[in-house]
């Protein structure tokens, strides 16, 4: 009976115990096209039969990049199952920063017009507008702390080389008063400084105008209306 027992140990002592790697898997769904918070993640030790390369070791190499599909909570990410921001991915890319109550709208921009290309993604600017009325020319800031999300793709003019265009954030009443500004008049742009942007997540709904269902189109009586100095 002794004998058998420590036979019993021996062979319990002589199976090998399979080693075990630390992961990144995450703590809760996530889904497709939002940036993946730190918070969202943790390390879980998992046998190194099951640890491929594909695998991340450190919290800080997935934060900050797109679920490309559904992972669930508790599941391991794997190289294929993210990719980085901003990264060309079609239908999957990640979803633009806009609040709720906001769209985008792109605007042109140049060397001149776009404080000599400085401006870059989260930088606010004041769109000013110079409008000529009969014999009368004005020149307006129309909307100021304007935030811009992304940048245009640079373009190369003359040997300097700059972006075409700025990605903005506006309600849709705003959108419309800029798409008319640029039919109707000259835009330039202001980079504020960084000391006076607005906390981030603190844009909330105009109530005047908190979905595009409550815009009224715009004309120039009601640009006159709205700016009364510039006519």
């Amino acid at each position: 009976m002794i004998a058998a027992f420590v036979l019993v140990a021996i062979n319990a002592a002589a199976v090998p115990t399979s080693p075990t790697q630390s992961v990144v898997v995450s703590t809760r769904d996530l889904q497709p096209r939002i940036p993946i918070d730190p918070t969202w993640l943790a390390l879980k030790n998992l046998p190194t039969t099951t640890y491929p390369q594909l695998f991340f070791s450190k919290v800080g190499d997935v934060a900050g990049t797109v679920p490309l599909v559904t992972i669930i909570a508790g599941q391991p990410i794997t190289s294929n199952l993210i990719a980085k921001p901003n990264q060309a991915l079609g239908s999957q890319s990640e979803f633009l920063p806009i609040p709720s109550g906001y769209v985008a709208m792109t605007i042109p921009t140049s060397e001149e017009q776009g404080v000599a290309n400085n401006i870059q993604p989260d930088d606010y600017i004041n769109v000013i507008a110079t409008v000529a009325s009969g014999i009368k020319i004005a020149s307006l800031t129309v909307f100021p702390n304007v935030h811009v999300i992304r940048v245009g793709t640079p373009v190369t003019n003359g040997g300097a080389t700059g972006a075409s265009s700025l990605t903005i954030v506006v309600t849709e009443c705003q959108a419309e008063y800029i798409t008319w500004f640029l039919g109707n008049a000259s835009l330039k742009y202001t980079l504020s400084s960084y000391h006076d942007y607005l906390p981030a997540g603190s844009q909330t709904k105009d109530p005047q105008c908190p979905d595009a269902s409550h815009t009224k189109g715009v004309t120039q009586d009601l640009v006159k209306s709205a700016f009364p100095t510039l006519f």
